[in-house]
């Protein structure tokens, strides 16, 4: 059965937050990536050192089993509108329960990335639901 974790965006200061988050409930950042980490693509612009070492994603475990998740908003994106600036992170069990939980919620909604690979390893996606709630879809054969 997929798991469901919640997941924070922010205007910059994404960091600054994870590391008071643990401070508060302790354990390990098992991933924590930068934009200047991603590999180079057509289409992205070159990145300033301050939009560099903005986060990508950070994973920070809490309690039994749960994870909470970040990133910072690229300058690119705009600014976080705080209210709308958290998603609920799906990690499917196989490929086939991402597709199936992906095009179920999102139907009505609005895709704003298709489910796809990923540079990561991942097969993800990500949309907004007909109820204006911001989901993630993700499946990692690498945790398998």
């Amino acid at each position: 059965m997929a798991s469901i974790n919640p997941y924070l965006v922010f205007n910059g200061n994404c960091e600054e937050a994870f590391l008071f988050y643990q401070s508060v409930f302790g354990g390990e950042f098992p991933y924590i990536g930068k934009f200047k980490d991603m590999p180079p693509a057509e289409g992205n612009p070159v990145l300033s050192e301050a939009e560099g070492n903005k986060i990508m994603h950070v994973t920070l475990p809490i309690g039994d089993g749960s994870i909470l998740m970040g990133s910072d908003i690229s300058s690119a994106s705009g600014d976080v509108v705080f209210g709308q600036n958290i998603s609920l992170s799906i990690n499917a069990q196989s490929k086939d329960e991402a597709d199936k939980l992906f095009n179920g919620l999102s139907a009505g909604g609005t895709v704003t990335m298709a489910m796809n690979q990923t540079f990561w390893g991942a097969y993800f996606g990500m949309f907004t639901d007909k109820f204006g709630i911001n989901w993630m879809v993700n499946f990692d054969e690498n945790e398998k």
